[in-house]
């Protein structure tokens, strides 16, 4: 993957359309997944994943030759995510004492319905139940694979802060989980 990511990113510099192909294709789904799991909306999701590789394809010829793209599209969707959230709540804000949409007792959520176990459900329902520093670190550390030192550069935060965060992050997924959660974060 590292010698991929080096030639895509010579791509990206070259304004290769081929180069822009292949990033997206290698990290859609994970920029997707992360955006619907922190907006807990699918098409504010897409939205903000297609404005993340707008925002590349805007810079591409601007990138340092040692990009590491996973960290930089993630540093990208989380910047994006920020600004939705900051939006949100001005739009909140405007909106005054309107009620907020409430779903129906037996409607499901987008990831409800893509959940085929409960153990599933019960990760999915763990996940958005966490405040949105901790989901995002966990998401992050635990689905996307990062390190706490890339999560530290993507966030903009101490390597240190994110394993605080990290850990109170299992612990609260741990509650929340029951006997569906690793053994490892019960004994944190």
């Amino acid at each position: 993957m590292e010698a991929d990511e080096r030639a895509w990113v010579d791509g990206l510099r070259r304004g290769e359309r081929a180069a822009f192909d292949q990033v997206f294709a290698a990290y859609r789904r994970r920029i997707y997944a992360y955006l619907v799991r922190m907006t807990r909306r699918k098409d504010a999701a897409e939205d903000l994943l297609q404005e993340s590789f707008l925002r590349l394809a805007q810079s591409a010829k601007r990138l340092e030759t040692d990009t590491r793209l996973g960290p930089y599209l993630f540093t990208v969707a989380h910047r994006l995510f920020i600004s939705w959230t900051r939006a949100q709540a001005v739009r909140a804000q405007l909106a005054g004492d309107l009620p907020a949409r409430e779903t129906a007792g037996n409607e499901r959520s987008p990831l409800e319905a893509l959940a085929d176990s409960q153990a599933q459900l019960a990760l999915e329902r763990a996940f958005a139940s966490l405040a949105p520093a901790y989901r995002e670190v966990a998401l992050l550390v635990g689905v996307e694979g990062l390190t706490p030192t890339e999560v530290a550069e993507i966030l903009g935060q101490k390597p240190e802060a994110i394993r605080q965060r990290l850990a109170r992050a299992r612990i609260q997924l741990a509650e929340a989980l029951g006997d569906h959660a690793p053994a490892s974060w019960r004994t944190a």
